[in-house]
């Protein structure tokens, strides 16, 4: 049973990441201070330096909430019931449209490789992203829908081709229309690795 003060700094805690994820998104990484997080989140810059060591570590949390919230979400798209191909395309879709939000466009995509550095960012989102997208191509090939390859380099292909799309709709000057075309030309990539 977890005690009150438990209870006390596990809230301080989100309250921080939550301050951190909505001031990173509108204002980014340098235009957000620490001062502005913890008004915010109704805490004292000591509840803010109990947590974390710095400015960093806290948007290294705002990351991986955005992260693990986005991958649960598509989690229970391509891994839900259905045909296997359709829950892939419904996947992709899903995938786009994640892209669209402003926090995953400003967080993971914008601000993350410069404020954690390319290679730790990579990372990250393998880390987060790249088991959900091995697991997609696995299952695609265990249903005979694609033809059989090595799942991790198909994974890892398909991988650098959906960073790059979100990278390319976050720097479109129209998002909506850059992503259903990013769409479309992924869903032809995956087309043409479909059985006949």
């Amino acid at each position: 049973m977890r005690t009150r003060r438990a209870e006390y700094s596990e809230s301080t805690r989100q309250a921080l990441v939550d301050s951190a994820v909505d001031l990173f998104t509108k204002r980014g990484y340098a235009g957000t201070s620490l001062d502005e997080v913890v008004k915010r989140a109704r805490v004292t810059k000591g509840a803010l330096y109990h947590h974390f060591s710095g400015k960093q570590a806290l948007f290294e949390a705002a990351f991986a909430q955005v992260e693990t919230r986005s991958i649960e979400s598509l989690t229970a798209v391509v891994t839900g019931e259905g045909d296997a191909w359709e829950t892939a395309v419904a996947g992709l879709r899903a995938y786009v449209r994640k892209c669209l939000e402003p926090e995953y466009q400003r967080i993971i995509v914008h601000e993350a490789p410069v404020v954690m550095g390319w290679e730790r960012w990579r990372e990250a989102e393998e880390q987060f992203s790249f088991g959900l997208l091995r697991t997609a191509v696995q299952l695609l090939v265990d249903a005979g829908e694609i033809e059989e390859a090595p799942v991790e380099i198909m994974a890892r292909l398909l991988f650098g081709a959906l960073s790059a799309g979100a990278s390319t709709i976050a720097s479109s000057s129209d998002p909506k229309r850059t992503g259903r075309e990013v769409e479309r030309a992924i869903l032809r990539v995956l087309e043409g690795l479909r059985k006949k």
